[in-house]
């Protein structure tokens, strides 16, 4: 039997319109780059969205000659010219924005994120797990897996190849997350062959339903100093089916779908007796993996 919700409860738990967006950032030219995603978001938000994902390193582009090139294109995170110019939007359209970025902290780089809501800043997370030649220009994460509280629900972050790591997604579903925002740069994968899924949006749909998560991943497009990106932006549902994509692999465009936060919170229950996070056997193992987080209540 289906049940019907009430006008109430529909107001209370609305849906929410989430875009994720695919574009091609110019390596070095951050005032394009910049200007371009401003005017993607103000897209996204035309179309209703109150949530928008960039790419990775969204506006410097990824292949960095140097690691003086890449301090160079780096940013304070949030008084930086980029992380300005995304908080106006944000505010200006109603509309949260994840974005990739390089901050810069001193004399150490990361490959961050900035998260910005209608009302300002929300918080910074960097990426924990780097990969290949990001290892020469950043230092990996050091501010954990934080689960950000906006009045949409609760987002967690993760960049790239954070991807590849179920404990990730795990810790953020412990945490309480809602939506998983994820600015990527997926390059192609060894051994991948013509026609196959991308091991990537393999990843997003396993680690969405093991964990009930929403995922919106945003990659970028383009060939890069000989190095191509495979696109195939998706958004996944809690139950980790596509709801939006994969997007084209060479072309640039926005998804959008929509997402209840009731129905994915429920949506961890697979049936009368299993619930993923519940059937967790936290006297095997321990339930936020050593980490000594406290474990929320909801």
């Amino acid at each position: 039997m289906t049940m019907v919700r009430s006008a109430d409860e529909a107001n209370v738990f609305p849906d929410v319109k989430v875009a994720s967006i695919q574009m091609a950032p110019r390596i070095g030219d951050k005032a394009a780059n910049l200007q371009q995603s401003i005017d993607l978001i103000e897209e996204a938000a035309r179309q209703g969205a109150v949530v928008a994902v960039l790419p990775e390193l969204a506006n410097t582009g990824y292949v960095f000659a140097s690691r003086q090139e890449a301090f160079a294109l780096a940013e304070s995170v949030p008084d930086g010219e980029s992380s300005r110019a995304w908080l106006d939007v944000a505010r200006r359209c109603n509309i949260h924005v994840v974005a990739g970025i390089a901050e810069r902290v001193g004399d150490r780089l990361f490959n961050a994120a900035l998260i910005a809501g209608p009302k300002g800043y929300i918080g910074t997370y960097r990426k924990l797990h780097l990969w290949g030649d990001e290892h020469l220009f950043f230092e990996s994460g050091d501010l954990g897996l934080p689960v950000f509280h906006t009045e949409l629900g609760r987002l967690g972050v993760v960049i790239c190849y954070d991807g590849w790591f179920p404990e990730v997604y795990r810790l953020l579903a412990m945490q309480g997350a809602d939506i998983v925002c994820m600015p990527t740069n997926w390059v192609p994968m060894p051994g991948q062959a013509s026609g196959q899924m991308a091991m990537a949006n393999t990843l997003a749909m396993a680690n969405a339903h093991a964990n009930g998560l929403n995922i919106i991943c945003a990659d970028r497009v383009g060939i890069e100093r000989g190095q191509p990106f495979i696109g195939q932006s998706l958004i996944v549902n809690e139950q980790g089916w596509p709801i939006a994509g994969p997007a084209s692999k060479d072309g640039e465009e926005i998804l959008y779908a929509a997402i209840n936060l009731r129905k994915s919170r429920s949506a961890r229950h697979l049936n009368a007796f299993n619930c993923v996070l519940r059937d967790r056997r936290d006297d095997v193992y321990d339930p936020m993996l050593g980490t000594g987080w406290p474990l929320p209540r909801y």
